[in-house]
């Protein structure tokens, strides 16, 4: 599939259509047992959390999301050189980018507002802080196309999925870690090759993607505090969300592939580099990772990718042929995300220092 086979954003109503759209790939909402991380003590780490707390409150970002003088020209440069093709790539992009940051902005009020810990509290509040900022900050850029999304809107009538606490620190500190990753990939290479930077945005990328760093090691220091988030059963669900993770990554991105082209990237490079620099990461936490080096694991990658195109040709289809293919897509989907589950695992040794520096 690319952007060619999805309903283009061409209005402001395509593009908030397209954020409140929930499918398997699409950026989710959250909501958590607020009670239960209430509970949640951060004392066994207290003297790395209160460096943190500091580090929040210092926030060395607070005038970095503003556009300079020199934003609209580039801007209007760069565009200027994308085909229709590509065009929608970086739109589709920018609101799914948009819809991501925005989820973590409004989990992270609603457990601000849900809780009276004041350790949990304090780091919602901060969370809360930078998401808004960046989801901000992309909305502008759309707002350059009059595509601007209607946030509150979208608070209203985006699905939403419950979680419970555990995974919600396994997966938001895969998806802040992973996040971080991604963009400070690709502020590499257009810093690498300057002409090949068709927006402005990715100037923001470095300092922005540190704060996606912070906010992983704020779920590190959570689940190293409880340990037995980390041992046990619990070992088979942080395998889920990493494949989960992953795999959605993988086929979210190979959906539109130009965009990757664009910047003198390939999509399938892209990714496993990203999933690399996230298993070094992940050492802090996780006492295993995914072997996305083995063949075998890629192959199951390209088979979801495969199976998500056959997916969209049969909801194109419709009628009674088209659900029965949907369905036979589903099968095929879990019984290969299933065969990549149970593949053979990295053990590793948790790092004795928690915290990590953004050295990538």
């Amino acid at each position: 599939m690319n952007a060619s086979a999805v309903r283009p954003i061409e209005t402001a109503v395509d593009a908030n259509q397209k954020a409140v759209h929930s499918d398997m790939i699409s950026p989710r909402f959250y909501t958590t047992d607020f009670a239960e991380m209430n509970r949640l003590s951060v004392e066994p780490v207290r003297a790395e959390w209160d460096k943190m707390m500091a580090e929040y409150e210092g926030d060395n970002n607070h005038d970095h999301f503003q556009r300079d003088e020199a934003f609209a020209a580039e801007m209007s440069a760069g565009m200027a050189s994308l085909s229709p093709e590509m065009r929608q790539e970086f739109l589709d992009f920018l609101v799914s980018s948009l819809t991501s940051e925005f989820s973590g902005c409004v989990l992270y009020n609603e457990i601000r507002k849900n809780v009276s810990n004041p350790d949990i509290k304090q780091l919602m509040t901060y969370l809360a802080r930078d998401e808004s900022r960046h989801a901000g900050f992309i909305n502008l850029s759309l707002r350059d196309f009059d595509l601007g999304i209607d946030l509150g809107n979208l608070k209203r009538t985006k699905k939403y999925t419950f979680f419970k606490p555990k995974y919600i620190y396994y997966a938001t500190y895969l998806s802040e870690k992973i996040g971080y990753a991604r963009y400070i990939t690709i502020f590499r290479q257009l810093e690498k090759h300057p002409e090949k930077r068709f927006h402005p945005i990715f100037r923001w990328f470095e300092r922005w993607c540190n704060d996606e760093f912070r906010h992983g090691e704020s779920f590190a220091l959570i689940m190293r505090a409880n340990p037995h988030l980390l041992r046990g059963a619990n070992t088979y669900w942080i395998r889920f969300f990493l494949l989960a993770v992953y795999a959605t990554m993988y086929v979210r991105d190979h959906t539109r592939p130009m965009l990757h082209e664009a910047m003198g990237l390939e999509s399938g490079e892209y990714d496993y580099q990203v999933f690399r620099i996230t298993t070094a990461i992940t050492q802090q936490v996780f006492p295993v990772a995914l072997d996305t080096d083995n063949p075998a694991f890629r192959r199951g990658l390209e088979r979801l990718f495969a199976i998500s195109q056959a997916m969209e040709k049969a909801k194109a289809r419709g009628g009674i042929i088209g659900r029965l293919q949907q369905g036979v897509c589903a099968v095929q989907a879990l019984g290969t995300f299933g065969r990549l589950y149970f593949m053979p695992v990295i053990r590793q040794q948790i790092s004795p220092q928690v915290r990590m520096e953004p050295a990538w």
